[in-house]
């Protein structure tokens, strides 16, 4: 006999409420952006604007975002790409050589997690205005690679784990050089993850508040984060204008979770097999 299962009414029901939080806010945003600013407080604010506008688009664009965005995609591309770097080779040296200072240094590397960033400002800041880099990028820049190593270098090395060690042998066998298996065998297996810890920490530093409000102070050096929260002041009753500004800084990452999405699946499920 054929048993009937029970339709899980309270799973669909949580799954469509979750499902509701989370696209509300962000239709809300995007439609309040497009709409006239004489509007935004007569209208029901989730009803469609009866005559969309992209004047507070213009009006972002009009008050330096271009420079803040370019700043942030130099801080974002620099880091990204050291940490991606610099964590593939530790990650190599840590999966290949199994000595007990490796391990050791791969042991006092992961306590970097486990400290957090906000108990640390007081010293990244002495030490920036030491080495005469306040105020500029490189002050966003340095601390940023030297927070997203430890984590990014735990998800390369369980990745690389699950390399087959007969692939290095081989390699080994025919006389190629570590850096000759790190990039054309290491590299391409390693994809799906490298493409995973950099959209990671790109989203990471991309989003980075603190390190920019204490590290740097010219307008001429704010990234995203900072000037939002400046069009938050110079918009304060144009709502439109400050949600244009969120809108604009969010299409990058979009952009590039759009490009990756499949390799960061892969990579969010790989490497812990074992």
């Amino acid at each position: 006999m054929k048993t009937r299962e029970m339709p899980n009414v309270l799973g669909g029901f949580l799954g469509w409420f979750y499902l509701a939080i989370t696209i509300v806010p962000i239709y809300y945003i995007v439609v309040t952006s497009i709409r006239p600013r004489s509007s935004y407080y007569s209208d029901n604010p989730l009803s469609i604007p009866t005559s969309p506008t992209l004047s507070a688009y213009r009006e972002v664009l009009a008050a330096d975002f271009l420079s803040y965005f370019t700043n942030s995609v130099i801080v974002t591309v620099v880091s990204v790409a050291v940490v991606v770097f610099l964590s593939l080779l530790a990650a190599y040296v840590i999966v290949r050589n199994r000595s007990t200072l490796t391990r050791r240094m791969f042991d006092l590397l992961l306590l970097g997690i486990a400290i957090p960033l906000q108990g640390v400002i007081i010293p990244v800041y002495y030490l920036i205005v030491e080495m005469g880099l306040y105020d500029t990028l490189w002050a966003i820049i340095l601390p940023s690679i030297g927070f997203a190593i430890p984590l990014t270098v735990l998800i390369l090395v369980n990745f690389l784990r699950d390399v087959p060690g007969e692939l290095f042998e081989s390699m080994r066998l025919d006389g190629a050089s570590d850096w000759k298996m790190l990039w054309t065998l290491v590299v391409p297996l390693s994809k799906p993850a490298i493409i995973t810890v950099a959209i990671y920490d790109a989203l990471n530093v991309w989003n980075g508040f603190l390190f920019p409000l204490i590290l740097t102070q010219s307008s001429d050096k704010r990234v995203l984060p900072l000037s939002l929260w400046a069009f938050q002041g110079s918009f304060t009753v144009n709502v439109p204008a400050v949600l244009a500004a969120v809108v604009l800084s969010v299409l990058p990452i979009l952009a590039a979770y759009a490009v990756g999405r499949r390799q960061l699946v892969a990579g969010l499920t790989a490497g812990f097999s074992k």
